[in-house]
């Protein structure tokens, strides 16, 4: 969970491994997303799907304030079965990753109730009470804007090299890796390999690996390890390296992410 208000942070190209609703309270966030432009005034539910390359800055002059919930796609899909299955909640052979084809849902119901249960969670006064809000919160958002997502398109060998690729970013973050030894492993020239990483993912692959590093650094600050001893263990150089990252993606810093209300 985010609490935060912007006034001129502009953020980087990153992605997330949840799924993103984040609830405009006050002002307007443009952000680039899925090949287009959006815009998500107060009022608002922006949607970002996991592993979606997206951006934020300022539509007006304010900025924006909002309330953010990241959201483990297990917990997402979890709720999608209970409401296809409420006797057993068990997997079904079309359990598909859940599918929201709106990218800003303007839903005055579904809005009130998703702030209701970030408050609620915030505060921790009643987790029952709070766990409860979300699920029904989550339930409205699947039942009214979730969508069957199209099926997959058969694997090409393309696809299979920037899964190669990503496999390879992503076995030994502390390694020293360089572009040729990548571009070896899937049999292309260092400028081909890097196209079409970038082509497929929508980053390139050291800003692609730099986002996996961030996103494997949060459970272990959440934990309360110190910021030094994470960046070392994710691959990052020292602490400024990972902190200028890290605020470039959340906004913040990684002390003040840890600490701060609601994250």
């Amino acid at each position: 969970m985010l609490t935060a208000e912007y006034n001129d942070h502009t953020f980087a190209p990153h992605w997330h491994d949840a799924y993103t609703f984040a609830c405009i309270v006050a002002g307007a966030e443009r952000y680039a997303y899925r090949g287009g432009e959006h815009v998500a005034d107060a009022g608002s539910v922006a949607v970002i799907h996991p592993g979606e390359v997206h951006t934020g800055a300022r539509e007006t002059d304010f900025g924006w304030r909002y309330r953010v919930f990241y959201l483990p796609v297990g917990f997402v899909q979890g709720v999608q079965r209970q409401l296809a299955n409420p006797l057993t909640g068990l997997t079904t052979l079309h359990d598909a990753m859940p599918w929201f084809g709106e990218n800003v849902i303007r839903d005055a119901q579904v809005m009130h109730r998703l702030i209701e249960a970030h408050r609620l969670l915030q505060t921790g006064a009643d987790p029952l009470l709070a766990e409860s809000v979300l699920i029904d919160a989550v339930s409205m958002m699947l039942i009214r804007h979730a969508q069957a997502r199209m099926p997959e398109l058969a694997v090409h060998r393309d696809a299979m090299r920037v899964e190669t690729m990503k496999a390879r970013l992503s076995a030994d973050l502390t390694e020293s890796l360089s572009l040729t030894a990548l571009a070896e492993a899937v049999d292309l020239s260092p400028f081909h390999a890097a196209r079409l990483f970038s082509r497929e993912t929508g980053l390139a692959p050291h800003a692609w690996r730099n986002q996996l590093r961030l996103v494997r650094a949060l459970p272990a600050l959440r934990a309360g390890a110190s910021a030094t001893d994470v960046a070392l263990a994710q691959g990052f150089n020292d602490l400024s390296h990972f902190t200028r990252y890290f605020r470039r993606a959340f906004g913040v810093s990684p002390g003040k992410w840890r600490v701060g209300p609601g994250a």
